[in-house]
Parts: structure tokens; sequence; C-alpha cells
């Protein structure tokens, strides 16, 4: 017979310990879990900010993109202007087609390049990157609009119609004075037709004077902006008033005889920065007053 003795605190801890160290394992496996659990919902909250983000990034593209859109189909639709108001355009002095130009765009040309530039080595901020050039780009057209808006109120200020309807009787430059018979100059176009003909405004612009001027009689002057001017002689009557804003092709008063004239016609002038200019290099249609 051989005995054993065995300390009962000894295998009651052995006991405890095997008894333990399950329990004790899937804690620590438990613990484990939780904390990658907890990690997990912080990197997806941290996701769901980016995502916000990149969503608010997005609107705010596609809202410029739209905007961009708006201002290249506007542009589009504006930027044909008539032919042969075109053609009247171009043969204006270069001083005044000067006041009509815009500022250069360079600048933003150069701003949109150094952003395509930073796009290229900064991949990281490509949003960032994408919302400056589109904001660039929007500034440009900006500038590119207020020249096409300068464009077009030149065309409407550029008097390019026949101010009544009748026949042209004395041309712009040298010529006889009619009263004496001496060499003479004519500042501008005597057009025939019958007392009372409506004399129309030949660009858009305001009323600076109606009255009667010495030789001229009774006379409309008109000033369209950019440096042009346009008058109406010998007139019967008038149908504006100073400070009125008038149209091409709106009445501005009727053919007559006074002041200094042989009989009824209208005397018509224009003056550019100041000078007379030949109104037959302006006019868009054949010798024939009234064609329009």
């Amino acid at each position: 017979m051989r005995h054993l003795t065995v300390n009962v605190r000894v295998a009651a801890g052995a006991v405890l310990t095997v008894i333990a160290l399950p329990i004790l394992m899937g804690l620590g496996a438990k613990w484990s879990a939780r904390t990658e659990i907890d990690q997990l919902h912080s990197a997806n909250a941290l996701l769901d900010v980016e995502n916000g983000s990149y969503r608010a990034a997005t609107g705010e593209l596609t809202a410029q993109i739209q905007s961009l859109e708006t201002v290249i189909n506007d542009l589009g639709a504006r930027s044909q202007l008539d032919p042969v108001q075109a053609r009247a355009m171009q043969k204006l002095p270069a001083v005044i087609k000067t006041r009509a130009s815009g500022g250069s765009t360079v600048a933003q040309s150069a701003a949109v390049a150094e952003l395509a530039k930073a796009a290229l080595s900064s991949p990281d901020d490509t949003f960032g990157v994408l919302r400056d050039l589109l904001q660039g780009l929007e500034s440009r057209l900006r500038y590119v609009r207020r020249d096409v808006e300068r464009r077009e109120a030149l065309a409407a200020a550029t008097p390019s119609i026949w101010p009544a309807h009748g026949w042209l009787t004395g041309t712009f430059g040298g010529r006889s004075d009619p009263f004496t018979g001496e060499p003479g100059y004519h500042q501008g176009l005597d057009i025939s037709t019958e007392k009372g003909q409506p004399v129309f405004a030949t660009a858009d612009g305001t009323i600076e004077s109606a009255a009667y001027t010495g030789d001229y009689g009774n006379l409309i002057v008109v000033q369209h902006g950019f440096g042009l001017v346009t008058r109406y002689g010998h007139l019967s009557a008038f149908h504006v008033k100073p400070g009125q804003a008038v149209k091409r092709g709106e009445v501005i008063g009727y053919v007559g005889a006074t002041g200094r004239a042989t009989g009824a016609h209208l005397h018509y002038e224009i003056v550019a920065n100041g000078r007379l200019i030949n109104p037959l290099q302006l006019l868009t249609e054949s010798r024939k007053a009234g064609s329009q």
C-alpha cells in the first residue's frame, strides 16, 4: 500500500485554475471582439463623415457645372449678331469699337492653367482643385458675357438704317452751296420727300435735344452711347422730348423745310467721337432711302 498525501488547498487551486482558464480565455476573446467592434464603429462613423463631405462636394460641383452650362447656352444664343448689323459695326471708327471691348481674360486663363497643374500634382485634393477650376471658369465666363453684352449694346447703338423714306439728293463731302453756288462742304445726307413724312431713329439712344437750331431749323440730337451721336434737321415737327429713350426705327419727328432749306427734306448727320463721318458707310440698304 502506498499512501499519497494531497494538500487540499493546492488541489482546490489546481481545480479552480483548470475551470477558470477557459472562462478567462472567453472573457479575453469577448473583450477583444468588443474592442474590434468599437474600432469598426469608429471607422464607420469616419466613413459616414467622409461620404457626407464627398456628397456635399459633389452637389456643389454639380451646381457649378449646371451654372456653367446655363452661361454657355446663354452666350451661344447671344453671340451671333445679325450679319448686316455686324458689317455696319465693323465700319465704325476704331476708337468707337475699342470703347465697347471688355478687359482681357489672359489672367483668368493663366489661373485656370495653374489650377490644372495643381490637379495633376495633388490628386488627394481632387474635389478642391476641381471646385477652384470651375470657379475660375465661371469668373472667365462672366467676363465673356460682359463683353457679349457690350457688343450687343454697341450693335444697338450703331446708326444703320435710313432715317426717312425718300430719295438721296445730297451726299457727304464737298459740293456747291445750294444758295450761293460757291464751293462748300456738306456734313451729312439730304433725303428729299414730302413734308410730314416720318423720321426714324437710326439706332437706340436718348434724345439729347429737340429744338430750333439756326440753319438746321427744327433739330433733334440723339445720344447713342460709345461716342455716337445722330442729328436730324429741317423737321416740321417733333415727336419726342429731351431725355426720352428711343429704339431703332421709332418715329422721332416729321420731315419739313425749317431753317436753311430749299425744300422739304431731312438733313441727317452722324458724329463719332466728336467727328462727322459719312452716314452712307453705316447704312445697310441701297441708296434709295426708306428701304427699312
